[in-house]
């Protein structure tokens, strides 16, 4: 069963909302205020799936509220209620990344389709990468035709993954999986405007400089990935059961893609091919736990902002000529 949190100042608009949409199969939560609501999911982050907020309320109004349960789980999906029809507070609510926006008066029929709809839409947007949906919303599916480009590829992998689904239950797997490691990390990419292209069973996929290019594409690769090590490292210090620790080891390369659309009728996919992303792929599989390597064309792009070791040339499976390898051990104070 669903879980939904209602969050509204009025007993009465509360009650009147659990019973309509209890209809659909929700288990429907109650808070009166945004301090109660953001105490639920904090407690229960990962159990609830929509949450849905009167706008004006004592105390915390409901963007504040929907605000920082989005901040403790952006997965949810989150809609507004409000009875004051006002552009700013609609535009407000959009530009905080709300996922729905509800005026007062609704009838049930209308609330339970909103519910609905805002809830696919949510879960449809996982399946595309966030810059990847922002091109489409714009109006820039041209954009996203085939073409080639320059970009940096990194790819992130579990050492040992085997050996750790061996020691937990398919369960606790999944939990390890989507909340400590791919949670984090997507998270992490997205924050250093990378493209999150796609999880192949442990590994990810991030790419840089498509479909949106800046300047600076490998250092934001390169700083992502000491970012996800911070974070792996972090994650592990706070786990109680040794067990469920896990390492990586990530791989970066920079070069010319084949940037686009691939695949066919019945299922598309945004994403790079080429020699670049075999390289990167190449040296995630050569990095030992807690390792970042990247290729030559990514250290003469970085070299200013880290401190690495070289590896030298090495030919690696598949690849005919032999790729200079840096071995990152820091970023320097000076990194942008």
């Amino acid at each position: 069963m669903i879980n939904l949190l209602v969050v509204d100042d009025e007993e009465g608009v509360r009650r009147s909302l659990k019973k309509v949409l209890e209809r659909d199969g929700y288990r429907v939560l109650l808070a009166e205020d945004g301090s109660r609501a953001i105490g639920i999911v904090g407690d229960n982050p990962h159990g609830i799936e929509t949450v849905m907020s009167d706008y004006r309320m004592p105390g915390i109004d409901g963007l504040e509220t929907l605000i920082e349960i989005g901040k403790i789980n952006p997965e949810m999906t989150r809609i507004m209620l409000t009875g004051y029809a006002t552009m700013e507070s609609a535009i407000e609510s959009v530009n905080a990344g709300i996922d729905g926006f509800i005026t007062k008066p609704f009838s049930n029929i209308e609330l339970r389709a909103k519910v609905r709809e805002c809830t696919l839409k949510k879960r449809l947007k996982q399946f595309v990468s966030e810059q990847v949906f922002a091109e489409i919303s714009k109006g820039k599916e041209a954009d996203l035709g085939l073409k080639k480009q320059k970009a940096t590829v990194l790819f992130s992998d579990i050492r040992g993954f085997t050996a750790l689904s061996e020691k937990l239950s398919v369960e606790e797997l999944c939990e390890v999986l989507n909340v400590q490691y791919f949670s984090p990390m997507d998270a992490i990419i997205c924050e250093h405007n990378g493209t999150l292209d796609k999880h192949v069973g442990d590994s990810i996929m991030g790419v840089f400089g498509a479909p949106v290019t800046f300047e600076d594409d490998a250092m934001r690769a390169v700083a992502c990935a000491a970012g996800i090590m911070d974070e792996i490292g972090k994650i592990n210090s706070e786990l109680s059961e040794a067990r469920r620790k896990i390492s990586i080891g990530i791989g970066i390369s920079t070069g010319e893609v084949m940037a686009g659309i691939f695949g066919s009728s019945r299922k598309k996919e945004y994403t790079v091919m080429g020699p670049t992303v075999n390289v990167a792929a190449r040296l995630e599989s050569l990095a030992v736990t807690g390792q970042i390597l990247i290729c030559g064309d990514t250290y003469r792009e970085v070299r200013d902002h880290v401190q690495a070791e070289d590896i030298g040339p090495i030919t690696l499976k598949g690849i005919e000529r032999k790729i200079d390898v840096y071995n990152i051990r820091g970023l320097k104070e000076n990194t942008p």
